[in-house]
């Protein structure tokens, strides 16, 4: 294979590793008849109804990234949150999934703890499964939704490529900003948009809008409210959100071309 090929499909290390996309792929031609009857009915599709491809695959879609950018580039482009991580402190990963995330950062910064939180049983199931696997001791996992989990006085709350799968993502923020200390910070990574249709009309855009539509709103759509915000949201819509959540601050603090990564504070 050529160095690009080795890098798409060769080599699960690299932040453009894309085979967990096919996973994802295959689980939406396994949900066909499902999709069929979402799309007559307008009830969407709860993600843990979808095919099992989709979980393993969505890990594996987005954790190259993860590994290449979240420690080294995401967190340091925060005010003040390495080292509040480096210190010591209490942390919520909303919508962790298989933990691909939390992982990652407990592993980065030992002496704080961390939460992992998700609605979906077997995801968290799945994820303290991979936790005791990489003998991590400060972190455990909860299930819950983003706007009904209990613990409180959090110095940092993440949420990773999720916010837009609620149903009601302005209760999930009002609820963030409740369960923050007041110094706190909230990290919101969030699928790569512009704020305009046209200018998403690339093969990043394309492909999101594809998942969006067999994913994200269908997700959505089977939660309350059902606000369907979609993948490709974009800057000024989310902002939008965010702030209808009670936060004051929100800014982008970086991007990739998969992703942007939000700074919001209380």
């Amino acid at each position: 294979m050529t160095p690009e090929q080795v890098a798409v499909f060769g080599d699960h290390t690299s932040p453009t590793f894309m085979t967990g996309a096919f996973y994802a792929i295959t689980s939406l031609y396994h949900d066909e008849p499902k999709m069929l009857e979402a799309f007559k009915t307008g009830e969407g599709i709860s993600w843990g109804d979808h095919h099992t491809c989709l979980f393993c695959g969505t890990e594996k879609f987005f954790s190259p990234s993860y590994e290449d950018n979240l420690v080294s580039n995401w967190i340091p482009a925060l005010d003040g949150v390495t080292e509040k991580l480096k210190n010591g402190a209490k942390v919520a990963d909303i919508g962790c999934g298989h933990a691909a995330s939390t992982i990652i950062m407990a592993k980065a910064f030992p002496a704080s703890h961390f939460i992992g939180i998700d609605f979906h049983k077997e995801s968290i199931e799945k994820a303290q499964i991979r936790a005791k696997k990489a003998g991590i001791k400060n972190i455990e996992f909860k299930v819950a939704t983003a706007k009904e989990f209990t613990d409180k006085d959090f110095d940092f709350i993440t949420f990773f490529d999720c916010l837009h799968d609620m149903g009601d993502p302005i209760a999930a923020c009002a609820h963030t900003k409740a369960a923050l200390k007041k110094d706190g910070s909230c990290m919101i990574v969030e699928p790569f948009a512009n704020d305009s249709i046209k200018d998403n009309f690339n093969p990043v855009g394309r492909a999101f809008y594809a998942f969006s539509t067999q994913l994200c709103i269908p997700c959505s759509l089977n939660q309350e409210v059902g606000l369907s915000l979609g993948a490709q949201a974009g800057m000024k819509k989310l902002t939008e959100i965010i702030q209808a959540g009670g936060f004051s601050h929100c800014e982008k603090a970086t991007e990739t071309p998969f992703n942007l990564i939000l700074e919001v504070k209380p």
